[in-house]
């Protein structure tokens, strides 16, 4: 993994701790990994599917 810096606004940050406080996530960085991977995943499916009813 390479480490990245990123700023975030405090409401953001405060809704992470909230989420690690309640066990959701161990800490920030794997919260903010499973959302990059879930944007990721979506926007793929999302432009997939564009190409797909470009193409029909």
């Amino acid at each position: 993994m390479k480490l990245i810096t990123l700023y975030l606004p405090e409401p953001y940050i405060e809704a992470l701790d909230q989420l690690v406080n309640e066990r959701f996530y161990p800490n920030r960085a794997e919260a903010i990994r499973v959302a990059i991977r879930d944007l990721i995943k979506s926007e793929v499916w999302r432009r997939k599917n564009l190409v797909k009813e470009a193409s029909s």
